[in-house]
């Protein structure tokens, strides 16, 4: 499986060719797995571990206590234990995601109620975990910075410019979940047919992960390979292009497709912790004729579990 590592430092250091071949790898890569490792995006280890241990307070408390922060799909809060079924999106009907997440979204208001009521809305903070929000809002400002420096990439691989993509994302919409994987210890075996995620595609144009390695973990699909572990580098953020990116090139590039595998037997108390970004575009963007935050909404109330 060839998912390859780009890094932006020499991307933003190097010459012109120097560029082009990273378009080349970036854009051959994009069209047979979707996938990329990126490095030189700035971000530290430690900044990243704060985040996990405040988060993973919140994570083991009683549901009891985590039932106050509860919402549903594309909410700010909690989705508990099977509020997702991400196979959905494929038309799947096998079990509900074996995980738990703490969502956050857009917040900067364009001052059209109708539009910051669903798409810009307060985060919402728990109080249980003092420590998250100054260490999440600092890691959101960066990760928008790394998602507007890989749309860069992106463009020139698509031989239009580095302003492609980005013109479109003065005031993106993004997403951000950390994802919580309890052990078998805390939830037991997975049902027949279930995952900590189902197999999907994301929605939006570039996804940006920070992950763990574990053997319940992330899995890539390609036609030539079919389903494999994910190449793991601790110092890289996993990238993967969404639908909506996919339909913006024409299917040039394919929308990456994976899976968490199911919590592992064997190794009963391995616990996960990822933390994902989902990057979007402007209100109103009209992609190859759809309007890019309908295109949005449909699919994550695609996913949500009955």
């Amino acid at each position: 499986m060839r998912i390859p590592t780009i890094d932006l430092e020499l991307w933003a250091d190097g010459g012109a060719e120097s560029r082009r071949a990273i378009g080349e790898t970036v854009d051959e890569a994009l069209r047979t797995a979707g996938f990329l490792l990126v490095t030189g995006h700035g971000i530290g280890a430690g900044p990243r571990a704060e985040i996990r241990a405040a988060a993973r307070k919140f994570f083991h408390l009683p549901r009891a206590a985590k039932q106050a922060y509860a919402v549903q799909v594309g909410g700010r809060g909690w989705l508990g234990p099977e509020a997702e079924a991400n196979a959905y999106a494929e038309g799947g009907d096998g079990p509900p995601d074996l995980k738990e997440s703490y969502s956050f979204a857009s917040n900067d208001p364009t001052g059209d109620p109708a539009i910051d009521d669903e798409w810009f809305g307060p985060n919402v903070w728990p109080d249980e975990a003092p420590g998250l929000q100054p260490l999440v809002e600092k890691y959101l400002d960066q990760m928008r910075e790394v998602s507007n420096r890989v749309l860069e990439v992106l463009g020139v691989a698509l031989g239009e410019g580095v302003d492609h993509f980005t013109a479109h994302t003065q005031r993106a919409t993004w997403g951000f979940n950390i994802n919580w994987y309890p052990g078998v210890d805390r939830v037991g075996p997975a049902a027949p047919g279930q995952f900590r995620i189902g197999p999907h595609t994301d929605f939006g144009t570039v996804t940006l992960l920070d992950r763990q390695l574990g053997v319940g973990g992330l899995q890539v699909h390609t036609d030539e390979g079919g389903w494999e572990d994910a190449p793991y580098d601790p110092d890289a953020l996993t990238m993967n292009i969404g639908d909506l990116m996919a339909r913006w090139v024409d299917n040039r590039w394919r929308a990456g497709r994976h899976r968490v595998l199911p919590p592992p037997v064997d190794l009963p108390s391995e616990e996960l912790m990822s933390l994902a970004y989902f990057y979007d575009c402007d209100m109103g963007t009209d992609v190859r004729g759809v309007d890019a935050h309908e295109f949005l909404r449909e699919r994550l109330n695609a996913i949500t579990a009955d």
